[in-house]
């Protein structure tokens, strides 16, 4: 007889129960197995009977209502499984024979809700693996663009210009190019068939030049593209009107030779590597990586893959050529470029006359200046660039490569010296400019002492950047208008004077004062235009990636950075101003408020000065202003270009404006770098160093109700011994003219850049032409023998006010500065270990002249003598020691931010992070401040030499108190 399941409702139970007629069911350990394709729920007993019995669920009749999502998706379903009605009309139990058990079934909806749970498990984790998968597959091709990038810069290159090279032959009409790649296209061929022929010559000839050995270690096309933009780069960098040193451009010329042949051969000997490995490469996974390497396009290699590969031909690996080597070779490049690069005036200037053919560029001698400013010349042998190469140049120095760019991917973390930073691109964890002894000290120290550096620095580097691109289109639109606004350059050049037509000799020295200032301001302009055409290259180039990273190093004092030349944060206003973090996060409360300190920070004029409660009534006065500058930059009020940094401020004013259009600000998310600048950092060290409380209240080391401005202080005091000069006799005191006109031009930005260096070791010449170039931006003193008289006066008043408040700190710098004199008298560089471990040697060495002969001229090259340089040594330990420490605070803040959670830039005493987390790096810096002081340090400063710590006494360098430990909240100038 068919046996029928029948349900009943029963008001104890919280679900629905089956009835059945036997008074003990038998036990079983249900399984539950779900049918996608018939909708049915299984539960398969563990008795000996294996028969399944499908339980179907029909859809109820009322839709089941989910309350909206929290915290996830698998809580609700928890939080709801008890109001999950199902009516029991909806169940039946199906079996396919009539005398089947029935099956007692308790609680069906706490059933189904662990039951949809576990569905709900199963498909997170499919989705995280399925996320993880994208993940890596998009890594792994930005990886191999990164490769590319790194190792076939010139190759594309080369094949460009081959490319068109054969248009030119097929169509015989030269394609319309900038001016940059018409001048390489005229230079290309000749110059490569001039190397070709050269690379043959001394392979046959049996006595060989120096440079022999190197000069056929590259293709010839490539090594002529590597001259052509290396010449060019240097020319466009220069102030020299078109010249450059034939040393400089010999070496930059051979170290970039050296660097490509390095990468050439590594991708040479991995394509042996898979000839002889041919028979394995299916059994050990190699076979995929080495033959992309071997068709030299460097697609997917694997992270522990590259490794092994490196590691397999790391005993072959070259020895460095030096200076010598690299200076050889590239006088001989230069050479044969000065035989087969010519230039001509466009057709449309030649009139009726001949084609002027002239030689681009010429190797002549000419008197320069060992330094700007100073009167001592030489005579140097320079590569002299045609006038007609430079018109135009600034505009298309975009087309110029630029082989270190942004990677796509983290950097590779530091393990070594040279082991770290670019994949393929040679990198090393410290700039060492060539110093043995700082070289060595780095080669020689243990990875564990370094560890925390190299911590610090993944971590810089691994913060992700992009381009903002609103302000990005705002900087084109200008530069596209002639800049000449928003701090960028103006493209025009200043008209140069005509001759006077008078003799007289007083006119004639005005013109020639008059040209000469014309061509010095418009050699400036033209460097100053190529530096924003490459950075601005740069930035189009990233516009479209999701994302880059900048690899980090550091000089040889410790202070870290990006190994980017070009566009990075370090840089100028316009740099900083389209680069954002690449991740955002939501302002939330304390980021609105901070964001708007930014903006009023960003914009200065005085107003950072003011408290927080003013600077934030500042913004909301100017809201309306913010909102134009936001919706309409270029052609609305342009309030943003009144500021100090105004394409910074932009990018406050759009990110604010979005902000406060949301219904919901809080949640806005924000890409926007808020930074925390130190108060004249250098003098904040010096009273912590000191523990002096005086000098610690000037520059806000101490809490106040507003930020104490040193600078202000300082232009107060120098306005104050200028009046009394001012009211003297001219007859008896010679500066009372002079006091006469400046007393009403002294503000905190004439005497800022003297106040802030004067702790890092700052001459009286140094800080006459800081104050000299800020009273030339004021305009006021047009004749340049005044200008001259009065900044020296200048000078030395603003040193002497420095020396009046900040005497504790010149104490320190006096004692630091006897401590090196002692070391170096025994011809000793001084030597340190900062409180993170880096080793730092100072590089000041008497150098010694080399004589090199070269196939152009005997060059005279500088390398550093066994004789340190005792006054250099001296004057250079105080800055240096005061950089190592920031260096030092900067590194432990990072690494503190990044154990928080937080996304950090360091710019030296400047540090970034989202505006929703400032509140949080402000109580790490501060800790990380008090953390650094709270070591010995001056203790450990004079274990240096044979002092005593009387000497260490004298000048009150106390423990650290609890004054600072409590009171640091004025630390940076927020």
């Amino acid at each position: 007889m068919a046996s029928t399941a029948s349900f009943s409702p029963s008001p104890q139970a919280q679900g629905y129960t089956c009835s059945s007629r036997w008074s003990k069911p038998p036990k079983l350990n249900h399984k539950f197995l779900f049918s996608s394709t018939s909708n049915s729920l299984f539960f398969k007993p563990s008795h000996s009977s294996s028969t399944h019995f499908p339980l179907s669920l029909k859809p109820p009749p009322e839709p089941v209502h989910i309350p909206p999502l929290r915290d996830s998706i698998q809580d609700n379903i928890v939080e709801n499984s008890m109001n999950f009605q199902i009516p029991m009309s909806e169940f039946h139990l199906i079996t396919p024979q009539e005398s089947g058990p029935r099956i007692f079934i308790q609680d069906p909806p706490w059933i189904a809700s662990l039951f949809l749970k576990g569905i709900y498990k199963r498909a997170n984790q499919e989705l995280k693996l399925e996320s993880k998968e994208i993940e890596r597959r998009n890594y792994n091709l930005l990886r191999r663009r990164q490769i590319k990038a790194e190792t076939e810069a010139w190759e594309r290159m080369v094949d460009e210009y081959k490319d068109l090279e054969k248009v030119m032959r097929e169509k015989k009409l030269a394609p319309n190019l900038p001016y940059v790649k018409a001048l390489f296209l005229g230079w290309f061929e000749p110059l490569r068939e001039a190397i070709a022929r050269e690379q043959k010559t001394q392979q046959t000839k049996k006595h060989k030049a120096a440079f022999a050995p190197h000069i056929d270690l590259l293709p010839a096309d490539k090594m002529a593209l590597i001259v052509m933009h290396k010449m060019m780069g240097l020319v466009m960098v220069g102030n020299q009107d078109g010249c450059v040193q034939v040393v400089q451009a010999a070496v930059h010329i051979g170290m970039a030779i050296e660097q490509e042949v390095r990468i050439h051969s590594f991708l040479e000997k991995t394509k042996n590597l898979q000839k002889k490995k041919t028979g394995v490469a299916d059994e050990d996974g190699l076979s995929k990586e080495k033959e992309i390497l071997r068709k030299r396009v460097n697609g997917l290699i694997r992270r522990k893959r590259l490794n092994e590969v490196q590691k397999l031909l790391i005993k072959e690996e070259m020895k460095p050529w030096g200076r010598d080597k690299q200076a050889k070779l590239g006088s001989r490049l230069i050479e044969l470029l000065t035989e087969t690069a010519y230039v001509q005036p466009p057709l449309s200037q030649l009139a009726d006359s001949p084609p002027d053919v002239r030689p681009a560029f010429r190797h002549r001698f000419k008197a320069v200046a060992k330094s700007p400013g100073q009167k001592i010349v030489k005579n140097y042998g320079v590569i002299e660039c045609d006038p007609l190469v430079l018109t135009g140049l600034d505009k298309t120095a975009k087309h110029m490569l630029i082989p270190y760019v942004p990677m796509l991917v983290p950097p590779k973390r530091w393990k070594g010296y040279d082991k770290g930073g670019h994949l393929f691109l040679p990198s090393y964890v410290m700039r060492t400019h060539g110093s043995r002894k700082q070289v060595d000290a780095m080669r020689n120290i243990s990875r564990n002492q370094m560890q925390k550096v190299f911590e610090a620095l993944d971590m810089l580097g691994s913060t992700k950047w992009r381009v903002n691109k609103k302000v990005l289109s705002v900087v084109e639109s200008i530069w596209a208008r002639g800049g000449n606004i928003a701090g960028l350059v103006n493209r025009e050049d200043v008209p140069v004077p005509d001759k006077s037509p008078s003799e007289d000799l007083k006119e004639i020295q005005e013109w020639k004062w008059s040209v000469r200032k014309a061509k010095k301001i418009n050699q400036e302009r033209h460097s100053l235009r190529c530096d924003t055409e490459l950075k601005l290259s740069v930035a189009r180039k990233m516009k479209d990636e999701e994302g880059f990273y900048y690899p980090h190093n550091l000089d040889f004092r410790g202070r870290a950075y990006p190994m980017h030349p070009h566009l990075n944060h370090l840089s100028s206003d316009l740099c900083r101003g389209v680069l954002e973090f690449a991740e955002g996060r939501p302002l939330g409360k304390s980021g609105l408020r901070w964001l708007k300190i930014h903006l009023a920070n960003l914009y200065a004029g005085g107003v950072e000065k003011l408290s927080y409660e003013g600077r934030l009534a500042f913004v909301d006065n100017h809201i309306d202003d913010i909102f134009d500058s936001a919706t309409n930059p270029v052609n609305g009020n342009r309030w943003w270009l009144t500021a100090e940094d105004p394409l910074q401020c932009l990018a406050a004013c759009i990110n604010l404006s979005e902000a406060l259009n949301s219904p919901s600000p809080h949640t806005v998310i924000s890409h926007l770098p808020i930074h925390q600048d130190g108060s004249c950092n250098g003098l904040q060290h010096y009273a912590a160093l000191g523990r002096d409380s005086l000098e610690a209240a000037a520059v806000n080391l101490v809490d106040g109700d507003k930020p104490a401005d040193v600078y202000s202080e300082i232009a107060a005091r120098v306005h104050e011994i200028m009046k009394r000069d001012s009211n003297k006799d001219p007859t008896t005191s010679p500066n009372a003219l002079l006091a006469r006109i400046l007393v009403n031009q002294i503000d905190r930005k004439l005497v800022k850049q003297t106040v802030m260096t004067s702790v890092y070791g700052v001459t009286y010449v140094g800080a006459r032409e800081q104050i000299k170039r800020r009273l030339e931006e004021k305009g006021l003193i047009t004749d340049d023998r005044l200008l001259f008289t009065a900044a020296c006066y200048a000078a030395k008043v603003t040193l002497a006010a420095l020396g009046e408040i900040f005497q504790a700190a010149r104490g320190i710098m006096s004692w630091l500065g006897d401590c090196a004199k002692v070391i170096a008298s025994e011809n000793q560089p001084v030597r340190w270990t900062t409180p993170l471990g880096l080793p730092v040697v100072q590089p000041y060495c008497k150098s010694e002249r080399h004589l090199i002969r070269t196939s152009l001229q005997v060059l005279a090259l500088q390398r550093e003598s066994s004789s340190v340089d005792i006054r250099k040594q001296r004057t250079a330990f105080p800055p240096n020691f005061v950089h190592s420490l920031d260096g030092s605070h900067m590194m432990m803040t990072a690494l503190a931010c990044r154990d928080a959670g937080l996304r950090f830039a360091g710019v030296h005493d400047s540090f970034w992070t989202h505006p929703c987390d400032v509140d949080q790096m402000n109580e790490i810096l501060r800790e990380k401040f008090v953390e650094l002081y709270s070591m010995p340090i001056l203790e450990s400063v004079s274990e240096l030499r044979p002092v005593s710590l009387h000497e260490i006494r004298s000048h009150k360098f106390r423990s650290f108190s609890g004054l600072f430990k409590s009171n640091l909240s004025g630390m940076t100038c927020i």
